[in-house]
This record gives structure tokens, C-alpha cells and sequence, in this order.
């Protein structure tokens, strides 16, 4: 078949469903008995931040769209509109699913524990009196009443703030049945989430108490409805790089215009008053099919706070675990380690630490002579920061790609590159039009035999805080050829340079998506000719329409595919002679899964690359991104067993059907693997070098299907 026999329409998903399709996959674990209950809580609040940015993003992308006239339909011949529409639906059913899982099952389950969130008329004597001195203490000098008449317009409301909105009368109006429109914003200063005393783990929220008392701040009116709100915007940012002479007050002028995008959906009580509710959809200029009627609290994201104050009850929460490090890094010079033979590391069951320690022994060492490296997203607090200041300080050269445009990033790198500037580093910002977000760090070193570069690549930010929860993988090499394309890459960056080719490192957007199609190529054939072919990849989404075409021609010519996808993915499976080779599994459990793999057979050599890139258009075509090769044997068997560990699991995995849905598998006599808790437990093992599995090989060479080591037993998944 030729590639465009692939194109149509019903042999696609679309990318928003899919995606929600994703945020439900996390609600699962919300709802998941096995899970302990306190991080059941914090999945619930995951889905909330995580439907917030897709309104801010991806739901204000489509309603300009619309605005603009766009109907050109996706991949999955669904218009802007149409999208909109199915988009409503399924969120719509999915806050009323967030809801019914707080309300109805984690609430009480948390109160059988005397962990209680309070209202007003439930409170102790003494909680009265604490409540009633922290609002005239504390929060009356803060709050400000906002009324709303002819002389006084609907206030500007940020961004994802809560608001009380108040129908009251007043003396003047007596005999009039109209009635006073007010609001009060409920202050982000504060912790949304009040604890109280006379009692351990009881608590009240911020919003409540600012209710109880409002009509303190309304003197001489009588307070007739009340009714929580909050409002969600367009927070996509439009940055004319062409048009901009400075970058970065661009993106500061930006930040500015993005507080006060359109906005796309409101939030509101289920109970909230009929006049309430008009006005504020007349004053936010919303259709009805954006207002989301809430039976509960409003914003599941101050779960993370109550979360937080809880004290006691380890229990309820994941165990606790080291991450492994091998004592070397700390006797040794990391760049004698490295000049002896590449080194793997796979967060966060591998430590973060020696990735700190290379830009740290690179900022004090003599002999290095520049720094080179790629910042996307790092920490509020990053040392890396602090020690690529200290290199340029020593002076070395220091060379910083901060990207500016990393989605609601943008302040803290803004930030970043202002303090790097002061500090003495060269600060760059990329390409026009592109977003440079390949993972890159190179030492350049003076030594007894000449020049040497040593670099770090992997899949995931320089971020120390997310490298606890995110599993990425890295990997430290002086391979000399990789040393020269890491120049080159810079290069590019920084100034006009255009290698005519590259060496081991793949980037986009001038060459992943062609390099990955000529290795689908070789499967092809190798299938064609009645050998074993065997695709394995793993990736955050899957998106990219001719990447998934071509994914659907190596099936159909008998490659089998076997596809690890966090998130979105717009490919469907078991199409008749189209996809019916492929098996996709999602993983979705306490910890991120962020590496991207890819890997193919290649008669019996078996390729394994690891990059910064999904296989979505906006990574293959619109940034700068990096795939490089692992060419150290035990590196590579290493990747491929770490791969069939997370292809095994029974647990946390769910696997895409025919239908679209995502099911878990039967675990009715089987042994059961999770594949991230197998991992933290064995962290120091597999660290040791004592992670690969036992297999009879001749099953390893069949399909690669690893038998895990016992894990420990688990009851089943709640329906």
C-alpha cells in the first residue's frame, strides 16, 4: 500500500478526546482502591490542573479557530467546531466524575479517619473562635468588596481565581425586587486550606469562611444568595518572533496580554442562583455549554494543600524510597568515569545528583575550558543555574540556550536568562519559529592528549525537582563523533551555521521524523522477506498523522509494533490488513513516565535510541529536538530489558482496544507486575547492574516478552 492509502479519516482519533481520554486514565487511579488514599487525593487533583491547562491551551486554540473561520477538519475529519461540541460532552461528564469522586468517596472515606474538611455550622466552639479571629484578624484587611452598578463595571477576574459572587439588597431598594450584584475574591495570599484547632487533621476552606462572614464587608446590606465561582481563560500565548527586535520583552509583554485572554470556561455552584448565573454568563460573555456546574467544592487542586497538612498517617501515602547512586560518582572525577566508557542513568530510581555534579565539577575544573547547554524547564531553585553563574565566574565560557517560550515557563526563564546575562554567560534564545527543546550539555576539556568534549543527553528537563517524580532517562558519553555534532548543534543555535550532516545525533526539525521512517523502512523489508521485524517504542503522545501512517504500513506489511503511550494517541488499532500488529499499552501510576524510547530489530543488531521527542508534529516539525544513538552493549540490553519490564506490567498498564476505550488487562491467574513500584524496590539492584531480568533465551530472542521477578501481590483494580 502507498502511504496515503492510510490518510482516512475513521483510521484516526482526535487528538483532544484522546487526550481527555488520558485525564481520565488518571482519574482511574483517583478512584483506585489499591492506590493509598491520600495519593488517590492527589490524582483527583492532578486531573483538575490538568483540565485547567488544557482550557487554558488547547480549548482556546480551537475557539480561535472558530473565530477565525478555520473549519478545515483534522486528521479525524472532526472540525473545530465539531470538536468543541465532543470536547463539552466528555468534559462535562468528567468534572461531574471528579466531583462524585471527592464527594462520595474520598470525603468520607478521609472522615472515617477523623480527617475532616469542616463547614461553618460543624465546627467545635473553639473552632469558632479560631475561625472568627482569623477572618477579623487576618483576612478582613485583604478582602475587597466589589460592586457591580452603572458607576462601578464588572471587575477584571485573573486567571483561575475564585470568587464569591452576592445578590444582596439594600435599605434604598425596599419594595424594589431587583437586587444588588457584588463580588469578593477569595485571596490567593493565603492557603486555601485553613486548619483548626481543638483536634488533629481538621480543616475548613478559605472560601467558607470568607462566606460565613461576607456580610461584614456589605455594611447596612442584607446578603440574599451567595454562589462560588471561578473563571478559566485563553492563556496561549501569541509571540510574533519576526515582528519582535527584543525576545524576551516580547514574551514579558505577553505574559501581561495572556492575564486577560477570553474566557473559556466558568465554574459554578450546582446550587447557584438562576439571576447569579445569567449575570455572570452575561458579564464573562460565555455560552451555556462553557458553564460547568460543580456539586462540590470548586478548583480539586486545594487538595494538594489539605494533603500537605495532614500529619500522621504515613499509610495513606506511597512509601517512602532512596534512589540509587553509585558510590564512584562520589570517588571519582565524573569525567575520568566518563572517558572510560559511557554511563546510563534512569531517573528516579537513579539519582539526579551526578547530572548536577557534571555542570558542578565542569564550573570549578581547571581544565574545562567552555560549557555548553539547553535549558527548557528547570527549578524555582535550580543549582544548575547556580553553578553554570559559578563556571562564568571561573571563567570559563558558559553558553545558555534558555527557551523563553516554554509554556508557562516563560517567567521563570525569562527570569533565569536575566540572572545568567548578569553573571557573565552568553544567553541565547533559539530559532525564529522554533522552540528548542532537545536536553543537551557539553564539556569542553583541555587534556594531556588534546581537546575532548563530554556530554550528558537525555529525555528529560534539568529540572531536580520534577527528576523525583518524572522517569526520564540520560545518558553521559565522550564518544568523539556525538562531541562534534554537539558543537555543530550549538553552533546552529547560536549563529549561522548549517552542518551539512551529523554524525550519530538525529535533531528535528531538519531530520527525526525521515531518520525514524528509514529504520520503519528496514523492519519493512525484513517482514517482507519473512524475517523477524520488531518495532518498540515508547513516548508521551503520539500524534504526528504521517508517522502514524507510516506505522500503519509497517503493520500491514507484518511488522509487529509494540507502542508505550502515556497519553495522547491518535492511532487506533486491529483495523483490518491496517493496524491489526500493533499493540499500544499505556502506563499511568504514581510516577510520570517521561522517557522516549525507540527501538527496532534491524535482523538481530536491534537499534535503540532514546530523544527529547514525541512523535507529535509540533515536536518533529516545530522544534528543535534530539535523538541520539546508545551504542554501548551493555547500555543497550540494559534499555531493551528496562522496555520489556514495562511492557510486562499487569498493573498500571492499560491497553488500547478496537473501540478506542482503554482496558486494564486480566489479572485472574497471572502474576502481577507494576512495573514502577518492581523498580523503586529493586532501585540499588538494578543500579548494581543486577536489573537484567532472567529469561530463557530463546523467549528473549521470540518477543522480547520478559517474566518478571516476583513483585509483591496486589489485590485487584476497583471496576
Amino acid at each position: 500500500m502507498k502511504l496515503n492509502q492510510f490518510m482516512r479519516p475513521e483510521y484516526f482519533t482526535n487528538r483532544e478526546l484522546s487526550w481527555i481520554a488520558f485525564n481520565d486514565r488518571v482519574l482511574e487511579e483517583a478512584r483506585d482502591k489499591n492506590n493509598p488514599l491520600l495519593e488517590r487525593a492527589r490524582f483527583l487533583a492532578i486531573t483538575q490542573s490538568n483540565l485547567d491547562e488544557f482550557f487554558n491551551i488547547r480549548v482556546a486554540s480551537l475557539r480561535k479557530m472558530v473565530t477565525v473561520g478555520y473549519d478545515k477538519p483534522d486528521a479525524a475529519g472532526m472540525s473545530p467546531e465539531t470538536q468543541l461540541k465532543a470536547i463539552a460532552a466528555a468534559t462535562h461528564t468528567m468534572v461531574d466524575k471528579q466531583a462524585s469522586t471527592w464527594s462520595r468517596s474520598l470525603q468520607p472515606k478521609l472522615a472515617e479517619l477523623n480527617i475532616n474538611l469542616k463547614h461553618f455550622e460543624d465546627l467545635t466552639a473553639k473552632q469558632v473562635q479560631f475561625v472568627d479571629d482569623y477572618f477579623h484578624q487576618e483576612l478582613y484587611p485583604v478582602l475587597t468588596p466589589m460592586g457591580v452598578d452603572p458607576t462601578r463595571p464588572f471587575p477584571f477576574l485573573a486567571n483561575n481565581s475564585l470568587n464569591l459572587a452576592l445578590r444582596l439588597s439594600r435599605p434604598e431598594q425596599e419594595g424594589d425586587k431587583r437586587r444588588s450584584f457584588a463580588m469578593v475574591q477569595i485571596p490567593a495570599v493565603y492557603s486555601r486550606v485553613l486548619r483548626l484547632p481543638d483536634g488533629d487533621n481538621q480543616f475548613m476552606l478559605l472560601d467558607d469562611v470568607v462566606r460565613q462572614y461576607v456580610g461584614e464587608l456589605f455594611v447596612g446590606a442584607t446578603i440574599q444568595e451567595t454562589a462560588m465561582f471561578r473563571v478559566t481563560r485563553d492563556m496561549d500565548m501569541d509571540v510574533a518572533e519576526e515582528d519582535a527586535s527584543d525576545l524576551m520583552k516580547e514574551i514579558q509583554s505577553q505574559l501581561k496580554k495572556r492575564q486577560r485572554g477570553k474566557v473559556m470556561r466558568l465554574e459554578i455552584e450546582s446550587n447557584t442562583d438562576k439571576h447569579i448565573r445569567k449575570r455572570l454568563i452575561k458579564a464573562l460573555d460565555v455560552d451555556e455549554e462553557d458553564v460547568y456546574a460543580i456539586k462540590g467544592p470548586i478548583d480539586l487542586t486545594f487538595i494538594n494543600q489539605l494533603v500537605k497538612q495532614v500529619s500522621g498517617h504515613e499509610e495513606l501515602q506511597f512509601p517512602s524510597y532512596t534512589a540509587y547512586m553509585d558510590p564512584e560518582y562520589s570517588e571519582r572525577s565524573i569525567f575520568d568515569m566518563i572517558r572510560e566508557r559511557d554511563l546510563f542513568l534512569h531517573h528516579p530510581y537513579d539519582k539526579f545528583n551526578p547530572v548536577i555534579e557534571f555542570i558542578r565539577q565542569a564550573a570549578t575544573d581547571p581544565a574545562v575550558l567552555a560549557l555548553k547547554m539547553t535549558l527548557y524547564r528547570v527549578s524555582s531553585k535550580s543549582p544548575i543555574i547556580q553553578y553554570l553563574k559559578q563556571a562564568a565566574a571561573n571563567g570559563k565560557q558558559v553558553t545558555v540556550l534558555v527557551e523563553l517560550k516554554a509554556r508557562f515557563d516563560e517567567e521563570n526563564n525569562v527570569h533565569w536568562a536575566q540572572e545568567l546575562e548578569r553573571a557573565g554567560c552568553h544567553v541565547i534564545y533559539g530559532l525564529v519559529g522554533l522552540k528548542t527543546h532537545s536536553k543537551l550539555a557539553l564539556v569542553v576539556r583541555r587534556e594531556e592528549d588534546g581537546i575532548r568534549r563530554y556530554m550528558h543527553m537525555a529525555t528529560g528537563n534539568y529540572n531536580d525537582v520534577t527528576a523525583h517524580f518524572y522517569t526520564d532517562m540520560g545518558l553521559f558519553t565522550a564518544n568523539p563523533d556525538m562531541g562534534i555534532d554537539a558543537s555543530n548543534i550549538f553552533n546552529m543555535l547560536s549563529g549561522f551555521s548549517e552542518p551539512p550532516y551529523f554524525h550519530q545525533l538525529v535533531i528535528a526539525p531538519l531530520g527525526i521524523r525521515d531518520f525514524l521512517f528509514d529504520r520503519i523502512d528496514g523492519e519493512i523489508r525484513a517482514a517482507k522477506a519473512g524475517r523477524k521485524a520488531l518495532i518498540q517504542m515508547k513516548m508521551n503522545s503520539l500524534s504526528d498523522t504521517a508517522m502514524i501512517e507510516k506505522l500503519y504500513e509497517a503493520s500491514a506489511a507484518g511488522v509487529e509494533i509494540q507502542l508505550i503511550v502515556r497519553g495522547i494517541c491518535n492511532l487506533k488499532v486491529g483495523i483490518p490488513g491496517v493496524s491489526e500488529n500493533i499493540t499500544v499499552h499505556s502506563i499511568v501510576g504514581r510516577l510520570l513516565e517521561h522517557s522516549r524510547i525507540y527501538s527496532f530489530y534491524a535482523d538481530g543488531e536491534e537499534l535503540v535510541f532514546l530523544s527529547s521527542a514525541d512523535l507529535m508534529n509540533r515536536n518533529l516539525s516545530r522544534r528543535v529536538e534530539l535523538l541520539f544513538p546508545i551504542l554501548q552493549d551493555d547500555i543497550r540490553e540494559r534499555i531493551l530489558s528496562l522496555y520489556g519490564l514495562m511492557w510486562a506490567d499487569n498493573v498500571k498498564t492499560r491497553v488500547l482496544q478496537v473501540d478506542g476505550t482503554w482496558e486494564h488487562l486480566d489479572l485472574r491467574g497471572v502474576e502481577k507486575l507494576d512495573v514502577q513500584a518492581y523498580l523503586i524496590k529493586h532501585a540499588k539492584e538494578l543500579g548494581d547492574e543486577l536489573n537484567q531480568v532472567a529469561a530463557p533465551e530463546e523467549e528473549v530472542q521470540d518477543t522480547r516478552r520478559f517474566i518478571p521477578m516476583k513483585a509483591p501481590e496486589q489485590s485487584d483494580q476497583e471496576d
